[in-house]
């Protein structure tokens, strides 16, 4: 049976409780995600049963192949334009990585590892100053920017680890953030892709607990936060983003 509210409890008390249990509740999985990746970065080895480093996935993880296989280029739907403005929000080492200073364009991001954000800040600048603008420590849920500050939002490659609840406040943050008309570029696991199961069970031995939800409820929760799809791209994991927010 459903909970009822409290009848003391203002529409605007209710929401805010509402909040605090859905953040509260998502602490302990960021933690477990930094924790994660935080060792990843490090170059730390993963102890895992025989029979998960048999698989084929595994092999190719160690490899540093499966990445080329799985990753979202946000690029090839949402190109960022010159001088824009743009938060890669889970960016990891991204900025190592994809072409961000080919662009022109101003590149800010957050991250929870602090591994990850050191790594960049030291890097950064000294692969475009001028272009560069850091990385803050902080989850999804708490973005350290001011409103209506960028053009373009990222996140890709780690809505799995969340719950859809949690994602409800990560969008109002995004959709904070962004200017009116500003985009926003995420990807989402499918669960109906082959690779998923043996995916997911690497992921879990890992250290990361992967959540399954289906598309349309995906698609439920952007509508129901006045999200409106522009355009989607299927890859071999993942299908990614790019929305507008309507108000």
């Amino acid at each position: 049976m459903a909970k009822k509210r409290d009848s003391h409890l203002s529409e605007e008390g209710f929401n805010f409780l509402g909040r605090q249990n859905a953040t509260d509740s998502a602490q302990a999985m960021v933690g477990q995600v930094a924790k994660r990746f935080d060792k990843q970065y490090k170059g730390e080895g993963f102890a895992l049963p025989p029979e998960v480093e048999a698989m084929p996935i595994f092999l190719e993880w160690t490899a540093g192949t499966l990445a080329n296989r799985i990753n979202s280029n946000f690029w090839e739907i949402a190109k960022p334009q010159k001088h824009w403005r743009c938060l890669d929000i889970g960016c990891g080492v991204s900025f190592l990585i994809y072409p961000w200073r080919e662009w022109d364009a101003y590149f800010y991001g957050q991250e929870i590892s602090t591994v990850a954000r050191d790594a960049l800040n030291s890097r950064g600048s000294q692969l475009n100053s001028k272009l560069f603008k850091g990385v803050e420590l902080g989850s999804a849920d708490q973005l350290q920017y001011a409103a209506s500050q960028f053009d373009l939002a990222i996140a890709t490659g780690w809505s799995q680890y969340y719950e859809l609840d949690y994602w409800n406040l990560i969008l109002a943050e995004v959709k904070r953030v962004l200017k009116p008309g500003g985009q926003f570029v995420f990807d989402i696991l499918n669960p109906e892709k082959p690779l998923v199961e043996d995916w997911a069970i690497l992921e879990t031995y890992l250290g990361t607990e992967v959540f399954l939800e289906p598309i349309s409820a995906w698609e439920e929760t952007l509508k129901a936060a006045n999200a409106k799809i522009v355009s989607r791209q299927s890859g071999e994991l993942f299908e990614l983003y790019k929305v507008q927010f309507l108000d």
